[in-house]
C-alpha cells in the first residue's frame, strides 16, 4: 500500500503557500483606479517599446474590438474604464485558467476511467487505483471552479460579460441569449454537472473498494452499468460546460466543434498525468505488475488524442478563417495579433512535439521520455485554456507573471497533495476485479 512520502507532502505544500502568495500578490498589484491603470501601461510600454504602446492604446477584448474609434471625450473615458476592467481582471483570469486546468485533468482521466470501465478493458485494471486517485481532485477542484463562477455572477469580477446587466441592455444579440445566458440558469447547470461528475466519482470508487471485499462480481457488474449511463452523461454535460465555463466569456461568438474541442484537451491531459503518476509510483517500486506494455499503450493514447485535438483545431479554425465572416474571424485575428506567442507556441506544443517524439513505438516504453513528452503536452494544453480565457477577458494587457506563476503552482501543489493523498487510503492494486490477471500479463 502507498504511503504519502513527507517530503512529497511538505513539496506540495510549499507550492501551495508560495502559489498563494503569487495569488494573492496578483490582486493587490492590480489597479483600482484609472489613474493607476494608465501609469502600469505606461511603465510597461516603457520597458518593451513603442510599438506596444500603440497596440495598448487601441486594445480590447475581442468583444470590445466591434466598437467603433472616435468618439472624443466620451470614448476615451470609456476606453480608459476598458483597460482599468481589463487589468483588474488579469488576477481574476489567471486564477480561473490555473483552477480550470487542474479540475479538466482530474475530469478528463474520470472520462477515461469510466470508457474503461464500460469497455470491461482487460489491459487497465493495474491503473484503476491511479485513475481514482486522480479523480479524487474533483471535489476540491470542482468547487473551487463554481466557487470562481459564483463570484462573477455576484459582479466580483468582469470575466464574463453577459453578467453586466449595463452591457446587456444595450447589446441586441446578448438580449436574445438571456434565456439560456443568465446568472441563475448558469449556477444551477453547473450545480448539476458537478454533482453528477462528483457523485459518479464517489460512486464508482465505493463500488471499486467493495469489490475487492466481495465473494462475487456484483459490484463489477454495477460498476460497468452506472460508468455506461454516466459516459451519456458526461458527453452531453461536458460540451454545455465547455460553452458555459469558457466560451461564454466571448458570447458574441461560437463554434459548434468547441464541445469537442475542449474534451480533447482535457482528455489528452488525463490521460497524460494517469501515465506520469504511473510512472512515479513505478520508479519508488510500487505496481510491480505494469509493465512497458501498460507505459506503451498510455503513451499512444497520448500521441493519439493529441493528433486528434490537432484534427478539431484545425478543423474549426480553417473553416472560420477561410470563410473570412467577420464576427466569427475575429476570435482568431485577435489571437494572432496579441497572443502570437502563446497562440503558435500551443500549436507546437500540443501537436509537433507529441508526434516527433512520441511516433517511434520504442520510444513509448521509455519511462523518462513518456515523462518530458508529458511535461510539455500539459504546459501546451495550458497555453490552450490561456488562450481560450485570457483575450476575452484581458485584452492585450496580459503577461506570464506572478498572478499567472502563482496560480499555476497553487493548483499544482493543491492537485499533488490531494491525489496522492487519495492513493494513499487504499490498495493500489485491485484484488478481486475479473479482469486482473489479463491485466497483470498485458504483453505485446
Amino acid at each position: 500500500m502507498y504511503t504519502f512520502s513527507n517530503r512529497l507532502k511538505i513539496a506540495s505544500i510549499i507550492l501551495m503557500i508560495v502559489g498563494a502568495l503569487g495569488i494573492v500578490g496578483g490582486f493587490v498589484m492590480a489597479p483600482g483606479s484609472i489613474e493607476e491603470a494608465k501609469e502600469m501601461v505606461a511603465s510597461h510600454d516603457d520597458g518593451h517599446g513603442a510599438s506596444h504602446a500603440v497596440e495598448a492604446s487601441h486594445g480590447g477584448t475581442t468583444n470590445e474590438h466591434a466598437v467603433a474609434e472616435g468618439h472624443g471625450e466620451e470614448h476615451d473615458a470609456s476606453h480608459d474604464q476598458h483597460l482599468l476592467d481589463q487589468l483588474k481582471n488579469r488576477p481574476w483570469a489567471a486564477l480561473y485558467v490555473a483552477a480550470f486546468f487542474f479540475m479538466m485533468i482530474s475530469l478528463g482521466v474520470l472520462a477515461f476511467y469510466a470508457i474503461q470501465r464500460a469497455a470491461q478493458a482487460g489491459w487497465s485494471p493495474l491503473l484503476f487505483r491511479v485513475m481514482e486517485g486522480i479523480t479524487a481532485y474533483l471535489v476540491p477542484g470542482g468547487i473551487i471552479v463554481f466557487v470562481i463562477l459564483l463570484l462573477s455572477v455576484l459582479d466580483m469580477n468582469h470575466l464574463f460579460i453577459w453578467m453586466d446587466a449595463d452591457v446587456v441592455a444595450h447589446d441586441a444579440l446578448l438580449q436574445g441569449k438571456s434565456g439560456y445566458l443568465n446568472p441563475t440558469f448558469f449556477l444551477i447547470r453547473a450545480a448539476i454537472f458537478l454533482a453528477g461528475w462528483i457523485g459518479y466519482r464517489e460512486y464508482s470508487r465505493k463500488l471499486s473498494l467493495a469489490q475487492d471485499e466481495s465473494d462475487d462480481n456484483s459490484n463489477f457488474k454495477l460498476n460497468f452499468r452506472i460508468s455506461a449511463a454516466f459516459l451519456v452523461f458526461y458527453l452531453i454535460s461536458e460540451s454545455i460546460m465547455s460553452w458555459d465555463w469558457i466560451m461564454s466569456v466571448e458570447p458574441h461568438w461560437f463554434s459548434t466543434l468547441f464541445g469537442w474541442y475542449i474534451f480533447a484537451s482535457m482528455f489528452v491531459s488525463g490521460i497524460t498525468v494517469i501515465a506520469m503518476v504511473t510512472i512515479y509510483l513505478k520508479s519508488k517500486g510500487l505496481l510491480p505488475d505494469v509493465n512497458d506494455s501498460h507505459i506503451h499503450d498510455l503513451a499512444k493514447f497520448m500521441f493519439g488524442i493529441s493528433v486528434f485535438w490537432t484534427y478539431l483545431w484545425f478543423s474549426q479554425f480553417m473553416l472560420i478563417w477561410y470563410s473570412n465572416i467577420p464576427e466569427e474571424v475575429t476570435y482568431y485575428v485577435t489571437r494572432i495579433s496579441d497572443y502570437k506567442l502563446p497562440f503558435f507556441g500551443m500549436i507546437a506544443m500540443n501537436f509537433l512535439f507529441p508526434v516527433l517524439l512520441l511516433m517511434n513505438s520504442d520510444y513509448k516504453r521509455i519511462s523518462w521520455f513518456v515523462v518530458l513528452t508529458g511535461i510539455v503536452i500539459l504546459g501546451g494544453h495550458y497555453m490552450d485554456i490561456f488562450n481560450a480565457i485570457m483575450p476575452s477577458t484581458v485584452g492585450d494587457q496580459w503577461f506570464i507573471g506572478i498572478p499567472e506563476i502563482g496560480s499555476v503552482l497553487f493548483f499544482a501543489g493543491l492537485f499533488i497533495f490531494w491525489v496522492f493523498r487519495a492513493l494513499a487510503t487504499a490498495p493500489l492494486q485491485p484484488k478481486r476485479n475479473p479482469f486482473i490477471e489479463e491485466s497483470k500479463h498485458f504483453h505485446y
